[in-house]
């Protein structure tokens, strides 16, 4: 009998499907008398006709053993993929749309389409079909569906937080491969990184969401930062906490993503779930060898993965909270300050100059993550710490404050503490608004940070405190101008205090006091800032050592009073014996004495540069260095006066004055080269 079939192939990359007159493992079986074979294309491209027969004589063709190859293959990938369905082409109407927003490589084709097949239960419903054209991208198709394989047993979950997938579609081809076709699920043509780049993006979500007016009318007021911060927020916990519940659905069954991003993510409209991409390139934690030490293996394995997914999510929530990150340039200055090692709790500081924030209102991205003393800042630094084993697992994210609304109660960590009472004094200093109020308030969170002080002891120190400081807020002096007559007009600029380490083996610093300023002239300087730069540079050496901040309180008695108000420390104890205090300070009375680095100084080197013409004239450089002397806190001008140092942490430094003001430093991380 003979065995006839009718084909094309095209010439540049074969795109072939088979249409089967039964099933295959039946035709197998059976040795089926006939195969009509009709490849058919839905790409334009170039293809030509060809008729093969064969006749059914006892000697094996060249083409029968190429057809029993590949029946022997075909019949084996049923057999390893037998948990999902195989379709046939004729079994879809393919649409005229191709889906863009299903992140597509170079090496997949990616088309929409209708089942037509009435027997099947996904009868008119929209899926996407993934042509996987070589060999690395078949064997992410088919690294899909084993994963569904081991997720099976759990359906619900894997169809609420992942792509689904349907099946597959394998017909032999021409060359001897077989192709392959991945049937998944359709969520929409937008992936959400397309979701953000619409002008109407936030109603569009809110509607996608079903969250009614009712609502989204409730969650802001009419004020500056009111509605659209607020919105933004609420949209954003959704978005995060559903992305996280998936994630942590993976990670609980061994498995890792390993492509999280924005392009990946769809939002389904249908059970309103955030949908991981297809997971073709999911990887296991655990790997079976016959060594003793396989185990710690596994075991480091599963934290390396899982903290590469964690830095994934922090990079989408960064995208979806600042929206200026969608822009490659400035996203490549946001990931290479990461990659050069620096420390992400800084990012606050890093951005500030980077972002705009001309807007009205100012960046709505930085209000949503200053809200709740800060603690978006926190989460975003814990994905994206540095080192794997500081970063936060999905399960810890989803008890975080930021993702936390008022209707889930946490109880907030001594590190949440800590960086809330950071994050708030910072933005005090931010307003520049120094009414006594504003100087109470300060000076009352700073007491409260030199009490939890987490690193108490001088190794620590020497660890934390090298880098580039900058001088924020002095309790002992208004910094800037004042409503006085100088003889020199001077408006200081940035002032840093610069430490270094000249060997790990002492315990000597080097502190550098750099302040740069502008001496302005003429009768317009109070509208334009401009004049002849100058700087002024003091060096110092340092010897660290432990010791004591003591607390005297007054003695009614022999009349001894302390080195302070008596009434700003009463004021302090009985804020801390209050009720909102009692669970965040672990002091039932207020502390006699604090442990502290202690700063032993040396002589000092004071070096000033002015431009001209100021530099032809002694006398006004002496104005100028008086003037600038009066503006700045004297330990910035004389390091000798710095007694001690009373917190430190990775991004904040309180150093005491001999006459007992505190200066407040955030760490300064700007790369002038990328300003």
């Amino acid at each position: 009998m003979a065995l006839c079939g009718i084909g094309w192939s095209p010439s540049v990359e074969s795109v072939e499907v088979v249409y089967f007159s039964g099933n295959l493992s039946t035709r197998l079986i059976r040795q089926s008398p006939m195969r009509l074979t009709g490849k058919n294309s839905y790409l334009n491209q170039r293809q030509y006709w060809g008729v093969r027969c064969s006749s059914a004589s006892k000697a094996v063709s060249p083409m029968e053993s190429e057809e029993n190859a590949q029946s022997a293959l075909l019949g084996s990938m049923e057999e390893e993929l037998k948990h999902v369905t195989r379709f046939k082409i004729s079994d879809f109407k393919i649409l005229d749309c191709v889906s863009i927003g299903l992140g597509g490589r170079a090496d997949e084709l990616i088309f929409e389409a209708m089942v037509k097949d009435t027997k099947s239960p996904l009868y008119n419903t929209r899926v996407v079909l993934r042509r996987h054209n070589s060999a690395q991208a078949q064997r992410r198709g088919k690294r899909a569906i084993e994963v569904l394989k081991k997720l099976v047993h759990r359906r619900l979950m894997y169809h609420s937080y992942s792509m689904q997938v349907h099946g597959y579609i394998a017909s032999p081809t021409s060359s001897g491969r077989c192709s392959f076709t991945l049937v998944h699920g359709y969520h929409g043509s937008f992936s959400l990184r397309h979701w953000l780049q619409q002008s109407d993006w936030l109603p569009t979500l809110e509607a996608t969401l079903v969250l009614d007016e009712e609502s989204v009318r409730r969650v802001g007021d009419d004020t500056v930062g009111g509605p659209a911060v607020t919105r933004q927020l609420r949209l954003i916990r959704l978005l995060m906490r559903d992305l996280l519940i998936g994630v942590n659905y993976l990670h609980s069954h061994g498995l890792a993503h390993t492509e999280l991003r924005l392009e990946n993510v769809h939002i389904s409209p249908v059970d309103r779930h955030i949908k991981v991409g297809i997971l073709g390139n999911a990887a296991d934690f655990y790997e079976k060898g016959p060594n003793s030490s396989a185990l710690d293996n596994n075991l480091d394995r599963r934290l390396m993965m899982i903290a590469f997914d964690m830095r994934c999510v922090g990079f989408m929530m960064a995208k979806m909270v600042l929206r200026e990150l969608m822009d490659p340039l400035i996203f490549t200055k946001f990931k290479s300050f990461l990659t050069k090692g620096k420390d992400p709790s800084c990012l606050r500081e890093f951005l500030l100059k980077i972002l705009s924030r001309n807007s009205p209102s100012g960046n709505i991205g930085f209000q949503i993550l200053d809200r709740n003393w800060g603690a978006g800042w926190n989460l975003l630094s814990l994905l994206l710490a540095t080192k794997p084993s500081k970063r936060i697992s999905c399960l810890d994210a989803l008890r975080h404050p930021f993702l936390c609304g008022p209707r889930w109660r946490v109880v907030p960590s001594m590190d949440i503490i800590r960086w809330g009472l950071g994050s708030t004094a910072v933005r005090i200093t931010e307003e520049y608004i120094y009414g006594q109020p504003q100087r109470s308030r300060l000076a009352h969170f700073i007491e409260l940070m030199e009490m939890l002080n987490p690193h108490s002891k001088p190794k620590n120190w020497l660890e934390l405190m090298p880098g580039k400081w900058r001088l924020l807020y002095c309790t002992g002096r208004h910094i800037g101008l004042t409503l006085r007559q100088p003889p020199a007009r001077v408006l200081i600029g940035d002032v840093h205090l610069i430490v270094s380490r000249a060997s790990k083996l002492n315990t000597n610093l080097s502190f550098t006091s750099n302040i740069g300023f502008t001496v302005m002239s003429g009768r317009d300087w109070p509208h334009a800032k401009t004049g002849t730069n100058g700087n002024l540079q003091v060096d110092s050496l340092f010897k660290l050592t432990a010791g004591r901040r003591l607390y005297l309180k007054e003695e009614k008695t022999t009349g001894r009073f302390t080195l302070g108000p008596s009434n700003i420390q009463d004021s302090l104890a009985k804020k801390l014996s209050g009720r909102k205090w009692r669970k965040a300070i672990p002091f039932k009375e207020f502390p006699s004495s604090l442990p502290v680095a202690k700063l032993a100084s040396g002589d000092i080197e004071v070096t000033m540069s002015l431009g001209n013409p100021l530099t032809q004239d002694v006398d006004t450089a002496r104005n100028v260095v008086q003037e600038v002397r009066t503006q700045l806190p004297p330990e910035m001008f004389d390091l000798t006066k710095f007694v001690c140092g009373t917190y430190v942490d990775s991004r904040l430094l309180v150093l005491r004055g001999v006459n007992g003001s505190a200066l407040l430093f955030t760490r300064s991380c700007v790369d002038e080269t990328n300003r």
